[in-house]
């Protein structure tokens, strides 16, 4: 019996192993083993499969997927007063990776467990930002690190006023999270790009996507 395998691993999972032995949607590329490596919070496996090249060849080649869930974003807005809402809190990964402190200034997000990704974009905006959101605007949807990393990020944005800034935010307590609210505005966040302050992946796209064709392109 294994953990995650055949048996139900802590959060009641079973079949980690067979996860993409049923992929048919490429002709070339035939799973044939899946190993499950850990299944911790999320699922790193070691993926065996037969990919057939340009040239007819056909090697065996193995690849190891971290798998940590789909994930939503969003970028709050006020488009009156050009300024944008954003979150502050430290990230560990980034900060063992040359990082200053650790501490990034993001978008409102999160993974969508078992919600939907406007669901869970909204409460992800209410827990951290403290926003109740009305109309979304689904922006695209990006796979992050394609390389190992299976999680796709739902990307959207929102208008928000002091009217709709309805908690105090500041993420769950329960959770470990100590956010910090930040309202900015729209021409220094872009400007926290050019000289490095902001340099998450998701911030400077929903940034740079509100310049070119957003609420604030011009």
């Amino acid at each position: 019996m294994a953990l995650g395998v055949d048996e139900p691993d802590h959060r009641g999972r079973t079949g980690l192993d067979r996860v993409g032995l049923d992929l048919s949607g490429n002709a070339r590329v035939v799973v044939t083993g899946v190993e499950l490596l850990a299944s911790g919070w999320h699922v790193l496996r070691r993926t065996t499969f037969e990919y057939r090249g340009l040239d007819g060849t056909v090697s065996t080649q193995q690849r190891e997927t971290y798998d940590r869930g789909n994930g939503a974003t969003i970028l709050l807005y006020d488009s009156a007063r050009r300024t944008v809402l954003l979150s502050r809190q430290f990230r560990f990964p980034a900060y063992v990776n040359g990082h200053p402190d650790g501490m990034l200034i993001e978008t409102a997000a999160g993974l969508l467990d078992d919600d939907d990704a406007t669901t869970a974009v909204r409460r992800e905006a209410s827990e951290e930002l403290g926003v109740d959101v009305g109309e979304l605007e689904h922006v695209f949807d990006v796979y992050m690190s394609p390389g190992s990393v299976t999680e796709k990020v739902h990307f959207f944005a929102a208008p928000y006023s002091q009217a709709s800034r309805t908690t105090d935010g500041g993420g769950v307590v329960e959770e470990g999270e100590e956010i910090d609210i930040l309202e900015l505005s729209f021409d220094s966040a872009i400007a926290m790009i050019d000289d490095g302050r902001i340099s998450d992946a998701k911030t400077i796209m929903l940034l740079q996507w509100a310049a070119l064709r957003g609420p604030f392109a011009r």
